[in-house]
């Protein structure tokens, strides 16, 4: 997953701004107790996917600054 994300950012495509906006709208949804059970088990699982990328790309950005 690390080289798919590296190779995201390389041409520009994940968008870290857009992915902690959608952590937040999932955040409302997990919380709003109209959400069905089964709901949750995605968003939650959306959330990891979009933590574990936001992670990596800031990771290659503070690789990419000591470089500097």
């Amino acid at each position: 997953m690390f080289l798919k994300l590296r190779q995201m950012i390389e041409n520009q495509e994940f968008d870290y701004y857009e992915s902690v906006a959608e952590l937040e709208r999932i955040a409302l949804k997990v919380e709003d107790p109209s959400t069905a059970l089964e709901d949750i088990e995605a968003l939650i699982k959306r959330s990891d996917s979009l933590i574990a990328a936001c992670r990596g790309y800031l990771r290659t950005m503070r690789e990419k600054t000591e470089q500097l």
